[in-house]
């Protein structure tokens, strides 16, 4: 059964792709008709991009019961994703050429706040899963938001079936489900409470995901319309630097803190089961133990190897859920590549040329990145594409007017609104996955996501002001 399935989610080809992206340039383009939606909540406003009703209405039309949407549909909108994420980051870097010098007048506080990304939520999201109560699982929920490359570091030290395993993949889970929905709103809000540097929240939009970053700075930009390039450049940076970091500090400083921290905070908790423990066993066998750690029972350990079997089967559902589509290259790009434009071209008010030639521009520096990260083998595409694309958008290359000019009529909204309606569409296949996550995943993940973006933004602000 379990061959079967692997094998259908191997590879596709136009036969799958054309139509998820025909329902996905439907959804996209209609939801930029609508446009944004602001609602006033008394302590500020929350604006509601068409990104967002892109990415709930993909949600819905993935979990509709009347004409069900594939499983394999679904993995091919999650491996478009992929493949959109690139061109938005293209896109973004064409921001920051121009805002380079602005990136480097914000000097130090650019790495300082990256202490808030990378510990915040250490900081208050893992004292809260300790009050729930969440076990070990704590340690692997709250030492990052818990993207792809958290994945080894909890394996490689605990094992791919232990508790912590488990909370990197349920935070995963509830970061895949509500992470652009909950910054969107989040960022939304704050930035409309006007106390805060619009470069500083840029910084804290960086959290490590594309996805999130780019709802992010799209609500900063919303409030400060006038500073979209620095902000934008700003965003897309800090995001970069989150990403490349985050391997280094979660392997060498976040999951080590995380443990030792979780350990102080159960650490009473942890004496009272020993004492239990010892208080349970024969007077000889209590006497022998004193001072020493409570040997565990039979029944502790058959409590354990039922917990790991568990967490083996909550494993195999993620990956079964998260296994990867591979589609060809052209593929990808052709289907995202019409999407874009006629996205865009609504956002413009009318289709342009201009539009054109900015995608065209945007692949072939997509391409190039890809074909450098193949030769390499060390670099991702990622990283070329943001450093060639904010050299070449700087007024350091010659040709950098006529680059911008023709990239800058591509909405980069727009490209989110394609990326986030494929991701509401590939959303289905992860629903069943709740009810094995828990409820109380939920809180964590709310407060991991507010205190990475909030306490990043207020270490910005004060480095901003002290630099300045």
């Amino acid at each position: 059964m379990s061959t079967t399935k692997t094998a259908r989610a191997d590879r596709a080809g136009a036969k799958l792709t054309i139509p998820i992206a025909a329902l996905a340039l439907v959804i996209a383009v209609a939801v930029q008709f609508i446009g944004q939606v602001k609602i006033d909540v008394g302590i500020g406003s929350i604006i509601i991009f068409p990104m967002v009703w892109g990415l709930i209405l993909g949600l819905l039309v993935s979990i509709q019961k009347f004409k069900p949407l594939g499983i394999d549909l679904q993995r091919v909108a999650a491996a478009l994703v992929g493949v959109a994420v690139l061109l938005l980051v293209a896109r973004l870097a064409f921001n920051i050429g121009p805002s380079l010098p602005t990136l480097l007048k914000a000097g130090p506080a650019l790495l300082l706040q990256e202490v808030g990304h990378l510990l915040g939520t250490i900081v208050l999201a893992l004292p809260l899963a300790v009050l729930l109560r969440m076990g070990a699982a704590t340690v692997g929920a709250t030492f990052s938001l818990d993207r792809e490359p958290s994945f080894a570091m909890v394996s490689e030290k605990y094992g791919p079936d232990s508790d912590q395993y488990r909370g990197v993949l349920a935070m995963y889970v509830f970061g895949t489900l509500f992470g652009a929905v909950y910054i969107t709103l989040l960022t939304s809000l704050v930035a409309n409470w006007k106390i805060f540097d619009p470069l500083a929240l840029a910084m804290g939009a960086g959290v490590g995901s594309g996805s999130m970053m780019a709802a992010s700075a799209a609500s900063i930009v919303a409030g400060y319309p006038a500073d979209q390039e620095a902000i934008l450049g700003m965003a897309a940076v800090s995001n970069l630097i989150t990403t490349v970091l985050g391997v280094y500090v979660g392997i060498y400083i976040a999951l080590p803190l995380a443990d030792r921290f979780y350990r102080l905070l159960t650490r009473k908790q942890t004496a009272r089961e020993d004492a239990a423990v010892t208080a349970g066993a024969p007077a000889g066998a209590a006497g022998a133990s004193a001072g020493a750690p409570a040997a565990r029972t039979a029944e502790d350990m058959d409590r354990e190897t039922a917990q790991a079997e568990e967490n083996r089967r909550f494993r195999e559902r993620v990956a079964e859920s998260a296994a990867a589509m591979k589609l060809p290259l052209w593929l990808s790009l052709s289907v995202l590549t019409v999407l874009g434009i006629a996205t865009a071209s609504v956002a413009a008010k009318g289709f342009s040329l201009s539009i054109v030639a900015g995608y065209v521009i945007m692949l072939v520096l997509v391409l190039v990145s890809i074909a450098l990260a193949k030769a390499t083998r060390k670099i991702s595409a990622i990283v070329f594409i943001t450093t060639i694309g904010a050299y070449i958008s700087s007024p350091w290359f010659f040709a950098a007017e006529p680059l911008n000019a023709a990239v800058k009529t591509v909405d980069f909204l727009s490209i989110a609104t394609v990326m986030l309606t494929l991701a509401g569409l590939s959303l289905g296949k992860d629903i069943p996955l709740l009810k094995n996550i828990g409820w109380k995943i939920i809180p964590v993940g709310l407060v991991a996501v507010t205190a990475s973006f909030l306490l990043s933004t207020v270490i910005a602000e004060f480095a901003l002001g002290l630099w300045h």
